[in-house]
């Protein structure tokens, strides 16, 4: 496995997005789940991403089994995003970055994931109630501490990252970026890398859209019924797009997931993908883009295929869009 860094962070050049693998996209299998974190980490992959508000903590306790063992724990290095309010219902409301939130939330991490440190902590979402230096400083203290080793961000814009990057060093940031999300390119990615902070991409296969296995007939019973670009005639004319992807992939001789996961890492070395497999099959389809060569001609037919802001509908429905502080700019 090849290896990239985020800030002064060595890691594997993908990192496994664990969010599927408890919640979100239906029904999932726990054993084949663990297997497929072993796998991963067997193949090199060192980063795994969770959130604690992914199934109501029920992701870090999948993650607390795959690591059980000093030897997996040492191979992993453990992002968590926090902050993200939720009811009984599971419903959403809100996010909170205070002080004492932010070191209440990192102490029941740690506790679930039954580690005493956490790699890259980072806060959900912006809190537009509380200052940015003000979480910043609070997981700064988590440095100190211990407890925490790096910090990352998430979904923020250039103002905010200059800011928390004022009060401590800025790892990464994490960020919905692929052939359909570009909201990344331009000036945030200028800001990121004037301050030396990579880059974790997630969505990269636009959760399953562009991965070449989605179809119209797929059904949106899970938490992709609630995306614009699943619906109605956003999914027909968002297919064509992967349909002409499709036409590039093979010509390659390489599937739809990895040539849009290839996509990705061409963009910079300083950006990680995550990849969202919840299964060993789709782990290995997905890797295998680690070793794809895209020659600029390559590039050139991705981007007719699949052209910056073609698809139809947005990554969110409205109000979580508003949430985004990334989309400010």
């Amino acid at each position: 496995m090849n290896t990239r860094t985020l800030g002064s962070v060595p890691v594997s050049a993908v990192g496994l997005g664990c969010m599927g693998m408890t919640s979100f996209y239906g029904a999932a299998d726990r054993q084949e789940s663990i297997a497929t974190i072993h796998a991963a980490l067997e193949a090199g992959v060192t980063l795994l991403d969770t959130g604690d508000f992914y199934a109501m903590g029920e992701n870090e306790l999948l993650i607390r089994d795959a690591l059980t063992g000093s030897a997996k724990r040492d191979k992993a290095l453990v992002s968590v995003k926090f902050g993200a309010l939720r009811g009984p219902d599971e419903g959403w409301l809100g996010f909170d970055s205070r002080p004492a939130a932010v070191k209440t939330f990192a102490a029941y991490s740690l506790k679930r994931l039954g580690v005493d440190h956490i790699d890259i902590y980072r806060p959900a979402r912006l809190d537009p109630n509380v200052p940015i230096e003000d979480t910043i400083g609070a997981i700064g203290d988590l440095v100190k501490a211990g407890y925490v080793r790096h910090i990352g961000l998430s979904e923020v814009g250039s103002e905010t990252i200059r800011r928390a990057a004022a009060v401590h060093p800025i790892a990464d940031l994490q960020i919905e970026y692929s052939l359909i999300s570009r909201g990344l390119e331009g000036p945030l990615l200028e800001t990121l890398r004037s301050l030396n902070i990579g880059v974790t991409a997630y969505g990269v296969l636009s959760r399953g859209l562009i991965s070449g296995h989605w179809t119209k007939e797929s059904g949106t019973n899970d938490y992709r019924g609630h995306l614009p670009r699943f619906e109605g005639e956003n999914l027909t004319q968002n297919l064509k797009l992967v349909d002409a992807l499709r036409v590039v992939a093979e010509a390659k001789g390489v599937t739809v997931a990895q040539i849009a996961i290839g996509w990705v890492m061409a963009q910079g070395q300083d950006i990680v993908p995550l990849i969202g497999a919840r299964t060993r099959n789709r782990l290995t389809e997905s890797l295998a883009a680690v070793d794809l060569q895209l020659s600029a001609d390559d590039l050139a037919r991705i981007e007719a295929a699949m052209p910056a802001h073609a698809a139809v509908g947005g990554r969110y429905p409205d109000y979580h869009m508003s949430t985004l502080d990334s989309e400010r700019g």
